[in-house]
């Protein structure tokens, strides 16, 4: 559920409020870790200092490898979490709607969920090699089925009231689904592709680490090859900005497609 969107205790925060919260969250880390590792209390080859990763990241931009790694990982995401939704999507709502797919999908969706993702990668590789497509099947196996049942959830929670409305006025199914349902539920199905998103980037970076030629997850195993630990943690670091900066534009882009939710609540 999006931020803007529960319920909470006290006085609302402001947009200038949250975003100062926020920074000073990030600012006190990075404090701490400089007071860490200038004091001497960790041994570098464990904890590098803030200086020395922006370095290493220098270095890496410079040479362009970075640039080259973001930009693998990026398209890898891009694809896989979208094969993933489209597909998780339309069955999800069709799920949610008729009681037989329901049936006929969600203890497979089930079962399948509670496997570890971890497990499929050697296979994968004897599959489908070791190039993007097995990128992507990672992420589709990490993705679809917890979207899916998610999905599926988010359409259920439509209120029954608004379905029974539109079937005193005489509207069809197929009308009650696309005129009712599907605005009602529009805007959890997109707080659960933000949500699912952080997960097939884990995905991405686990078939990264394991087989690969490129990519950040790629960069990070070669790294700890030769304990280069200020270009994990700089890697480590590139990986929570692109997913936070994903993850706000995604936000962004909910309340505007759904301002009707807003102005609602």
């Amino acid at each position: 559920m999006a931020a803007g969107r529960r319920r909470r205790i006290g006085a609302p925060l402001s947009r200038r409020g949250y975003l100062i919260t926020s920074v000073t969250t990030f600012a006190v880390l990075l404090a701490i870790w400089t007071l860490v590792t200038v004091s001497g209390l960790v041994p570098p080859i464990f904890l590098p200092s803030p200086g020395a990763v922006l370095t290493a990241l220098g270095e890496q931009l410079q040479n362009g490898e970075l640039a080259a790694d973001a930009a693998a990982s990026v398209y890898r995401i891009t694809v896989g979490f979208l094969a993933a939704t489209v597909m998780a999507v339309p069955l999800g709502i069709l799920m949610a709607t008729f009681n037989r797919v329901e049936a006929a999908v969600e203890p497979f969706a089930d079962f399948v969920r509670y496997m570890p993702v971890v497990a499929f990668v050697p296979m994968t590789i004897l599959w489908v090699g070791i190039g993007d497509l097995q990128k992507f099947v990672i992420i589709w196996l990490g993705t679809f089925f917890q979207q899916l049942l998610m999905v599926t959830a988010d359409v259920g929670r439509v209120p029954r009231s608004l379905i029974d409305l539109g079937e005193t006025l005489g509207m069809s199914n197929a009308k009650i689904l696309r005129r009712i349902v599907l605005p009602a539920a529009a805007p959890r199905i997109w707080d659960t592709l933000r949500i699912t998103l952080g997960w097939a980037w884990t995905w991405l970076v686990v078939a990264e680490l394991v087989a690969a030629t490129s990519g950040l997850g790629y960069r990070i195993t070669l790294a700890q090859r030769f304990l280069a630990t200020d270009i994990i943690i700089g890697y480590v670091l590139v990986l929570g900005v692109l997913g936070l900066v994903t993850d706000q534009l995604m936000r962004w882009a909910g309340r505007r497609a759904f301002a009707y939710e807003q102005v609602k609540r």
